[in-house]
């Protein structure tokens, strides 16, 4: 399977000649403004919902736990995800919203002036604010379902923008 991927016609650029993982050197690239949106949606039973609308979950108001946990995943991003570079990473944002009875997300924005791209950081932020809502509703629901993790945008960098189609006119984090 390497040796296919090493034939592929764009080079694999995180594996070396022998085919074993590497770190992607970015020393020589140009340092640039990045910036990365993420959005992690979370299913949650009547109960569930009820109870963080109301801010009576036996844990406290996610609100906050969800802003901090996500914050401080995309701080540990090159910690958890295998040859990540570490990032001086300059604004974390994150927001927790319902968007219908249920159904809520969790809203990264990550920002630095760097090498490489945010992306990373924003989807782990927003995957570790799931989480962290699911740990703060699981007394009423065990149920609840962190049903995905998209990146919504990203800009900065030689590879240019990206907007997701379905970001379009969507709340920003």
């Amino acid at each position: 399977m390497i040796a296919r991927l090493m034939a592929a016609t764009r080079p694999i650029t995180h594996l070396d000649a022998a085919g074993a993982p590497r770190m992607v050197d970015v020393g020589a690239k140009e340092l640039t403004l990045r910036r990365a949106t993420a959005r992690a949606r979370v299913r949650l039973s009547v109960a569930a919902d009820r109870a963080l609308l109301a801010g009576t979950l036996k844990k406290g108001g996610a609100r906050d736990v969800v802003r901090l946990a996500a914050i401080g995943a995309a701080k540990q991003t090159a910690n958890l995800i295998p040859l990540c570079h570490p990032l001086r990473l300059t604004k974390i944002d994150a927001d927790l919203s319902r968007i219908a009875r249920g159904e809520w997300v969790i809203d990264a924005e990550v920002v630095a002036v760097d090498r490489t791209g945010v992306e990373m950081e924003a989807m782990t932020a927003a995957s570790v604010g799931a989480l962290a809502l699911y740990d703060m509703v699981k007394a009423v629901d065990r149920s609840a379902v962190i049903e995905q993790v998209v990146l919504l945008t990203k800009s900065g960098g030689k590879s240019g923008d990206y907007l997701r189609r379905e970001a379009r006119g969507a709340k920003r984090a």
